[in-house]
């Protein structure tokens, strides 16, 4: 059976476009704060995640 290709740097690629253009988008409509304040609001949940499922040492 072949391997399943690997896409991760596509998606990664991919997401970081969508996440661009959502962030343009939201500075039209609502303003640099509106930006600011989802790119807070990203990167605190992120950071969440990351300490939720950091591997115990």
């Amino acid at each position: 059976m072949k391997e399943a290709p690997n896409y991760t740097n596509a998606f990664l690629v991919m997401a970081f476009v969508n996440l661009v253009t959502a962030l343009i988008i939201i500075w039209a409509a609502y303003g640099y704060l509106a930006a600011l304040l989802t790119c807070t609001a990203i990167y605190t949940a992120l950071q969440m995640w990351q300490d939720r499922h950091r591997p115990q040492a």
